[in-house]
């Protein structure tokens, strides 16, 4: 009998290479032809698929989202079974008519040329391959398709309630992303998505009545006019038109179409391009003129915030059911309330880098993305519109509160689309995870949370990162442990509620003692203000942090020992008597998510 022996640094070297971080690439050639009058269309579609994966892969799957738009499909059973659907479902997908509902159908699909056999499941395309990809292999994919563009029922589809003509978003065969986890191959039900980093290469035929908005660059403006270039007409006698686009290092392309789009160019810093495209409605003109400089103000306070803006352009189109943030614009609804408008913009913008530049998986983690970009859009409309709001996060820890009493709250790991409530979805996407940044600006300090965000943001554009990888670099920056926070705030749905239960005068000194009610940890600032009008905070670090945060406050700061959290009740010592103290608050930043604020102070009484 022998025995080989494989080297260790052998195994070490397959080890980390798996361990390392991959993600894979695709590269697409797209030409579309969308007839206007029967909203029909069809392409052809070469796709080269990198496998940068250390395995081998036997099968790819295609997301094909227009499907869903039809009588029984996945998401028109889960909306007949939801108990409070989303209000911007405003059609029963059930009693769609033809015209109204979507479809997307790939025919004559290959890998590299050699014919697959693909198996159609409503929303997912499931491809066995030929010629399985080995680990740092190639294989071009080329397919031809056909759809029909639905009506706006949710994101994307023609004739919005407000008149623009096509929103063209996920409208073609899209590639699902493989990574670390695996295939992502889920249904689309209406949430969100998630793709695979690359290039794509678009050409649009079109009524050249239309103008066209689309992420990526014109490459042809000089033959298009059309605001692009200061040619008037397009350069063509025919009555379609060919738009040419490339959008470098995205996940996705979108584009909009309607021929009474008005197309400004404004000036973005760093020499961005900023277009705006709207309807010609008197009523609407004056609010997106002046969204174009507040746009840029946005754009600015986000690359000082963030990190700067990888792309020079960015569309806001009028188009969609709302807001939605695609690769390099955003289709809005809104134009007869400013702040509306305002609020909308300020949201999808910064999605351009929670989402578009750090690109998580919104199925998964959607907090991350929905949350971060409500937490920075809060604060920069604050600040650009001079709301001068003391607590601009108010609304988002409100609503948290609300999800936390109402019952039905699941934990923010939970998979978007298995959310039994539309509210809760809702609430813990955007509220509870824009809670996230505030409390953890609370546990490390405003000046740490802000350092993480731009250290985020520059080691993880253009990847998918994940809860974890954000969680490390905050506690690189802030020297704290954080496990236990990302934990107990995203993984459970344990609260936070601390009592102040006791307060003994013991001569010289104030004896305070606290209780933790709930099962959340966390560390406390206690804020003592005496009768002189001196104040004075009383930090009390958790044994879990193996760490402590600085003094952020222009106030004495005096720490406590670590409260373990095993222990229910904590007191420490105030070095004034009692007559002298005129109120003890807990948190007075209002940060710390406390579902109980009743007992977080002691006022004494009057004699």
């Amino acid at each position: 009998m022998k025995f080989f022996l494989i080297p260790v640094v052998i195994i070490l070297s397959l080890y980390n290479a798996k361990s390392q971080y991959w993600q894979q690439a695709v590269d697409y050639e797209m030409f579309v032809a969308l007839d206007s009058e029967t909203a029909n269309y069809s392409g052809t579609q070469k796709l080269v698929y990198t496998n940068n994966s250390p395995e081998t892969l036997d099968k790819v799957f295609y997301h094909l989202y227009y499907n869903a738009f039809q009588p029984g499909s996945e998401m028109a059973v889960q909306l007949r079974n939801s108990p409070d659907r989303n209000t911007r479902f405003n059609i029963n997908v059930d009693s769609l008519s033809k015209d109204q509902q979507g479809s997307l159908r790939v025919t004559d699909l290959t890998q590299d040329g050699v014919p697959l056999n693909p198996v159609n499941s409503e929303t997912i395309l499931e491809v066995p391959l030929n010629t399985p990809i080995p680990p740092g292999g190639s294989s071009t994919f080329k397919l031809k398709f056909v759809g029909h563009v639905p009506d706006v029922i949710r994101r994307a589809g023609k004739n919005s309630s407000e008149g623009v003509a096509f929103s063209m978003a996920q409208w073609y065969p899209k590639m699902a992303e493989y990574d670390s986890e695996g295939w992502n191959a889920d249904p689309y039900i209406g949430r969100e998505f998630h793709g695979v980093w690359g290039n794509f290469d678009v050409k649009i035929s079109i009524d050249k009545n239309f103008m066209v908005a689309a992420s990526g660059y014109l490459q042809n403006a000089d033959q298009i006019g059309k605001g692009y270039s200061d040619r008037k007409r397009p350069k063509t006698k025919k009555g379609k038109i060919i738009w040419h686009f490339i959008a470098p290092e995205v996940h996705d392309f979108t584009w909009a179409a309607d021929p009474e789009y008005v197309h400004d160019i404004h000036p973005g810093p760093n020499g961005v391009d900023l277009h705006f495209f709207y309807k010609d409605n008197p009523e609407i003109i004056e609010n997106w003129k002046k969204l174009q400089p507040h746009t840029a103000e946005m754009m600015s306070y986000f690359n000082e915030k963030i990190g700067p803006y990888p792309y020079k352009k960015y569309s806001v189109v009028q188009g969609g059911d709302g807001g939605m943030e695609y690769a390099m614009l955003t289709l809005i609804t809104g134009g007869k309330n400013y702040d509306g408008l305002f609020s909308v913009t300020a949201h999808e913008l910064a999605h351009s880098w929670f989402q578009h530049v750090l690109a998580t998986n919104e199925t998964k983690h959607e907090w991350m993305d929905e949350g971060f970009t409500t937490f920075i859009s809060t604060l920069a409309e604050n600040g650009i519109l001079e709301k001068k709001l003391d607590f601009p996060l108010e609304g988002s820890y409100r609503s948290y509160f609300s999800l936390a009493s109402l019952g039905g709250e699941m934990p923010q790991s939970t998979n978007a689309n298995r959310y039994h409530h539309n509210y809760a979805y809702e609430r813990t996407a955007y509220s509870k995870g824009a809670v996230f940044l505030g409390q953890l600006a609370y546990i490390i300090g405003y000046e740490n949370l802000f350092k993480t965000l731009r250290l985020y943001f520059e080691e993880w554009k253009f990847k998918h990162p994940l809860p974890n990888d954000f969680r490390r670099i905050a506690e690189r920056v802030s020297k704290i442990q954080l496990q236990w926070y990302l934990t107990d705030w995203t993984q459970t749905t344990n609260k936070i509620d601390y009592a102040i239960t006791n307060i003994e005068n013991n001569g010289d000194i104030t004896e305070v003692y606290i209780s933790r009610k709930e099962l959340m940890p966390m560390p406390l600032e206690i804020l003592v203000v005496l009768k002189n009008g001196e104040s004075e905070l009383h930090y009390i670090p958790i044994s879990l942090m193996r760490g402590e945060k600085g003094n952020p406050y222009p106030i004495k700061w005096i720490v406590h020992k670590d409260w373990a959290w095993a222990h229910l009740n904590y007191s420490f010592s105030v070095s004034h008597p009692l007559d002298e103290i005129q109120t003890i608050l807990i948190d007075p930043s209002g940060l710390m998510a406390d579902v109980d604020k009743s007992n977080n102070f002691y006022v004494p009484k009057e004699e």
